[in-house]
């Protein structure tokens, strides 16, 4: 059953936006998969599903069989979740896509901080 649930939600958000884990939810219940919050949130990490300003996307590994249940990797986290970065003195700030939150990264001195700076913008740009 798990594996079924995963290859729908697999078709699911690889053919049309889905904004919420709400909205996962009731369009896996009308193909008969009724789950809770809790297991579709298990189920997103599972898939290792990215979600950005679009809704959920499939990430690169999301086709194959997914046996590797640690964390997403800062990269991934900041493809999927930032949207501006910017440097100030000897600190970076990362926003990401809900606006109000943001990462802020102290360095020890001003060229540490541009290149933590460039580091960030690649990986937005990739």
């Amino acid at each position: 059953m798990k594996d079924q649930r995963h290859n729908a939600i697999r078709e699911l958000v690889g053919h049309a936006l889905v904004a919420s884990q709400d909205e996962l939810r009731r369009k896996l219940r009308r193909r008969g998969f009724a789950v809770t919050q809790a297991t579709l949130s298990r189920d997103i990490h599972e898939l290792r599903l990215s979600k950005g300003p679009g809704g959920y996307t499939l990430s690169k590994t999301a086709g194959a069989a997914v046996e590797d249940n640690s964390p997403p990797s800062v990269a991934e986290m900041i493809e999927s979740f930032g949207m501006r970065v910017k440097q100030a003195m000897n600190q970076v700030v990362l926003g990401t896509v809900a606006g109000d939150d943001t990462v802020l990264v102290i360095c020890p001195d001003i060229r540490r901080a541009g290149e933590v700076e460039s580091r960030l913008r690649t990986m937005l740009e990739s």
